[in-house]
């Protein structure tokens, strides 16, 4: 099969879009060639999410259309990357008759060996979880980048066992990558004309590296990533409340290149809901977090998750999340119903008892908060200049620019002699309450 043509469809998180990278690099490694014509590949991976019901039956809606490619074209193999392939494994080749090849998050590398398989006439299977996979050594392919922002992932794994969440069944446990391979990466990325990363891992702020006895937190390694060039921002996701330390927002406060923005998933408002979802945090104590928040980074902004109707919720748990919602003053939200996870904790001690009438009406409430939150936050940005990264033109017109800011909310602005990956400076006019729109000053 060498020689051949892959092409990779990436659903849910960045997480995905970095392994997705992950993948390309060791495909490529083993002699297969990338296309980004699907009609033009031999070899199509999907890389999936298991989070949400909805983000699985995405994916088997796909491999409908997959089946259709396979009649027109025998030869071509499919194959399923991921949660979605680690959670359920060999039971997918016996419901998906169209898939060739299953590979969990953790057996990329066993990827050229699964193909040969294939190759034989069998089906190929590897879903075995590591306790020390990291993917640390390989240089991802920046497969689908525009060519100034980038991911990096520094850890693996979950060990949180929030009650609804299946990640660290299909994770496996958490594990950090090593600090030194890290800040090369960034280096590097920065010397092929990068201007942004983002370091990924589902909880980013329970990063820790230890060597020759010496601990490194995440706030040293953000430190240290900083530190790469004043001109390289920095991202990160996903921070989890219960980590979430003053020296990290000191850390940011310190270094100007550290992006003013910090994704910080509440789920609720209601201390009983958040413990029933094994959260480790109060309400309370959330809240102290987010006043800390704006503490040491008065201009930081604050995004969320969000779930509607969790298990045993009330309307009173629910008018709690609206009223934390208030308080905080969220500039972003993922807001979802919540959808029972096989295998996970809920699924074994709960019961999904909140009718879905209630859980829609109650999304409803809490996504015409949020558009009221970001029109509000977006309003208070009118007159003010901000510090914009170039990344591409509009969506909708090439006579505009389009960029974000620190505070990581786009910014549409007339084009100019700048070009992508160039900063400039922007007077916000006015604004929608998802953009921000103004001109290079």
């Amino acid at each position: 099969m060498k020689n051949k043509k892959f092409f990779i469809e990436t659903y849910g998180c960045q997480m995905n879009f970095s392994d997705s990278e992950i993948v390309a690099s060791i495909l490529e490694e083993g002699g297969f060639g990338s296309t980004k014509d699907i009609m033009d590949a031999d070899m199509i991976f999907i890389n999936t999410c298991s989070i949400r019901d909805n983000a699985e039956q995405r994916v088997r809606k796909r491999l409908e259309y997959m089946q259709f490619l396979k009649k027109k074209n025998p030869g071509l193999v499919i194959g399923m990357l991921g949660c979605m392939a680690e959670r359920l494994k060999t039971q997918l080749l016996e419901e998906e008759q169209v898939l060739d090849l299953i590979a969990g998050p953790d057996s990329y590398r066993d990827l050229p060996r699964l193909m040969a398989e294939v190759e034989s006439g069998r089906k190929a299977v590897n879903t075995l979880l590591s306790i020390e996979e990291t993917y640390a050594d390989i240089s991802p392919v920046r497969y689908d980048s525009n060519g100034i922002s980038a991911f990096i992932s520094i850890m693996r794994g979950c060990e949180n066992y929030c009650a609804y969440c299946v990640v660290p069944y299909v994770r496996g446990q958490e594990r950090s990558r090593d600090g030194i391979s890290i800040t090369q990466e960034a280096e590097t990325l920065f010397h092929r004309g990068f201007r942004e990363v983002t370091l990924l891992g589902q909880n980013v702020n329970s990063y820790q590296w230890i060597q020759d006895g010496t601990k490194t937190a995440f706030a040293g390694l953000l430190e240290k990533v900083a530190q790469v060039n004043p001109l390289l921002r920095i991202r990160f996701a996903t921070s989890h409340p219960k980590d979430l330390s003053d020296e990290l927002l000191q850390t940011m406060a310190r270094y100007k290149n550290i992006c003013k923005a910090i994704h910080l998933p509440v789920q609720s408002g209601s201390t009983s809901i958040l413990d029933h979802m094994n959260r480790g945090y109060t309400r309370d104590q959330y809240l102290e977090r987010t006043t800390a928040i704006r503490s040491f980074l008065p201009d930081c902004a604050i995004s969320t998750d969000i779930i509607a109707g969790f298990c045993d919720e009330t309307e009173e748990d629910h008018k709690e999340t609206l009223s934390l919602m208030e308080q905080v003053g969220f500039d972003y939200a993922y807001m979802f119903r919540y959808s029972e996870r096989p295998e996970t904790l809920a699924a074994d001690r709960y019961k999904d008892n909140v009718p879905a009438e209630i859980k829609d009406r109650r999304l409803r409430e809490i996504i015409d908060l949020q558009q009221k939150l970001s029109y509000q936050s977006n309003k208070k940005d009118v007159g003010k200049t901000v510090e914009v990264l170039i990344e591409s033109f509009s969506k909708r017109s090439d006579e505009f620019f389009s960029g974000r800011n620190s505070q990581n909310k786009v910014v549409i602005f007339p084009v100019t002699s700048n070009n992508p990956g160039d900063y400039v400076r922007v007077k916000i006019n006015r604004f929608t309450s998802a953009t921000l729109i103004g001109e290079v000053i």
